[in-house]
């Protein structure tokens, strides 16, 4: 049988009882949900219930206390409850609105409530009627004595305590019935789960543990061959099964066999780059060495035969023979940064640059380094990326107030260096195309400008995965922008 088909096979089952297991689950958690809502309404019910009594009873101890002092402060409470106990009632009855019985308790608590409104209005108007009239209003007197002193107020606040009491009575019996109804929901739903879940696990353990011991041997035998490739030596398996593993032993196999064939060449391939670039330098530089020695011949011996125009001419011959070498040695850099692979190092941002500042930057310069990190990363390209960027800023930043700042932030997975001056500046045009090799913003006879620099900090940053741009404009100085990735 393969092992597909075995696979297949034991899938099926766990799937199976996954299936069962969801679907019972599905039909008593629906339960659960259904007494839960019912519960969590329930909870609404009373605290609604106690709002609405508290604001009920606020207001008849405003109206109490407005009869007994006559300040209308008392009355703030009163006129807070005309506005709050219809909203609560409004929504008292839509979580009410399945129980009958729970209704008409709530009906009847705002009927005699109104009923109790109507009364305090009639009190309160006519006691300011008899305050206005310095007391001399007998419709006060008629309904104090009529009314508050047979204690009409006092029966109908009675009733709506009695309905209140009744309400939440009714709602703390149904609500523990829920509860327990809750209850054997949630302990029946843990009992199947738990049973389908042992089911699924003794099922998903046992064909795992089959299909393990059938093929762990030769995935074991494949895995070591897949490390051993990846450390470099390139063996083979023997598999003479014939299933789904065989194929897969046969393509590492042919993998190894290529790779290996494909290394030996590549190695044969980069020592024959590195012998050629040994070559070209040391054959290149030989004869510009042989120039420059002619050219300080000819100065030296026939100095007094050399006219101004012609000493003129021949200054100009060291110079190109200097860019030649900066030519060829930068080339050679370029060329290698990709072959080199860099050890990985803890590096300080910090010291790094203040030992290529005081290599590189003159004395004259303002140097403004923020707070940098501390990095795991390749030194050599970190350390030549910055270098290339801070000289570059000292070719072209060449008056009295000559400026260099360097700062950073930190973003997702990525840091962001900043290197700005405020030389000469980059006309927006060449934003770009400082970055291929051989562009210089200099005259073709500085010999300190070789149009590498830049190209090599962007393969750098390439290699990185990174990003560097560049945002200048004539006569205001550049900022060159570069990401690095984080520890």
């Amino acid at each position: 049988m393969k092992i597909s088909t075995l696979i297949f096979l034991g899938f099926s089952v766990v799937l199976t009882l996954s299936l069962v297991d969801s679907y019972v689950n599905n039909l008593l958690s629906r339960q659960v949900n259904k007494n839960t809502v019912f519960l969590a309404n329930s909870e609404s019910v009373i605290r609604n219930s106690s709002k609405l009594h508290k604001s009920i009873i606020d207001m008849q101890s405003a109206f109490r206390g407005y009869l007994l002092t006559d300040d209308e402060n008392f009355l703030t409470p009163y006129d807070s409850g005309l506005k709050e106990i219809p909203r609560l009632y409004i929504e008292q009855r839509r979580l009410v609105k399945d129980s009958a019985p729970q209704l008409s308790r709530l009906d009847s608590i705002f009927a005699l409530h109104k009923n109790w409104v109507n009364y305090a209005n009639d009190l309160i108007s006519s006691r300011r009627e008899s305050l206005a009239a310095n007391g001399s209003s007998n419709r006060y007197r008629e309904l104090f004595d009529t009314k508050f002193r047979k204690q009409v107020g006092q029966k109908l606040n009675s009733k709506i305590s009695d309905i209140f009491r009744d309400f939440d009575r009714f709602e703390y019996k149904i609500r523990e019935t829920r509860r327990d109804t809750l209850t054997m929901s949630i302990e029946r739903t843990e009992t199947f789960s738990f049973t389908f879940v042992i089911l699924t696990i003794v099922v998903a353990v046992t064909t795992s543990v089959y299909v393990v011991k059938l093929i762990s041997k030769r995935i074991a035998m494949m895995v070591n061959l897949a490390e051993s490739i990846s450390k470099g030596k390139f063996a083979i398996v023997k598999d003479n099964k014939n299933d789904e593993l065989t194929s897969l032993s046969t393509s590492l196999n042919i993998m190894s066999e290529r790779l290996s064939k494909n290394i030996k060449e590549l190695e044969k391939r980069n020592s024959e780059l590195n012998q050629f670039a040994y070559v070209v330098s040391h054959d290149l530089k030989a004869p510009i060495r042989g120039i420059y020695n002619v050219v300080q011949w000819i100065e030296e011996d026939l100095a007094n035969e050399i006219s101004p125009q012609m000493r003129k001419y021949l200054s100009f011959i060291p110079q190109r023979i200097n860019r030649m070498e900066g030519l060829i040695d930068g080339l050679l850099d370029y060329a290698r940064i990709s072959r080199d692979k860099a050890l990985k190092e803890v590096v300080d941002v910090n010291l790094l640059l203040k030992d290529i500042v005081d290599l590189l930057v003159p004395k004259q310069f303002t140097v403004q380094i923020g707070e940098m990190p501390v990095l795991f990363t390749e030194r050599i390209r970190l350390e030549q990326v910055f270098s290339n960027l801070i000289s570059n800023s000292v070719k072209y930043t060449n008056h009295a107030d000559s400026q260099i700042r360097i700062s950073y932030k930190e973003l997702n997975h990525f840091y962001e260096f900043t290197v700005e001056d405020n030389g000469i500046g980059i006309d927006p045009e060449y934003n770009d195309k400082i970055f291929e090799i051989f562009q210089t913003l200099r005259e073709k006879n500085d010999q300190e400008s070789t149009g590498i620099g830049l190209a090599i900090v962007k393969k750098i940053i390439d290699d990185q995965h990174c990003t560097i741009r560049v945002k200048s404009e004539l006569g205001q100085g550049a900022k060159f922008i570069f990401t690095w990735p984080q520890n």
